[in-house]
């Protein structure tokens, strides 16, 4: 009885929502190429053996512009709205910055506390010849 009272708006909407958007294929081609060759570019970080600061800066650098790419198409982020952008993206910085300053405040412990108790454990008398 309550079908009988709904427009023809109302029964043709679920029809038009399940349609859905649809991006061109083009995009994910290029996502995907963009996608092969951070890859390989993180390989050859590998195969040329970069040591130290440079590996891990080139690796981290590659690995957040391969997930800011899976996220902005696959995920569909780029389409959103800003405050949902927000909603996602604040807590994982708002952690990276809260892991920063713990690592400040580690070494300051750490510091502390070999200025108070001494650089290190020093040898018992009887044990130096």
């Amino acid at each position: 009885m309550a079908e009988a009272h709904m427009s023809s708006e109302t029964l043709a909407a679920p029809a038009a929502h399940a349609e859905g958007q649809q991006h061109p294929i083009r995009l994910y081609l290029i996502v995907w190429f963009w996608l092969f060759v951070l890859s390989a570019c993180s390989y050859l970080v590998d195969l040329l053996q970069f040591q130290g600061y440079l590996r891990w800066g080139l690796i981290l650098m590659l690995m957040l512009g391969k997930a800011g790419l899976i996220i902005a198409v696959f995920m569909h982020m780029a389409w959103e709205r800003l405050a949902l952008m927000y909603a996602i993206l604040v807590p994982p910085v708002l952690v990276l910055i809260f892991v920063v300053m713990m690592a400040f405040e580690a070494d300051y412990t750490f510091f502390t506390r070999a200025e108070f108790f001494g650089a290190g454990p020093s040898a018992p008398a009887h044990a130096v010849e």
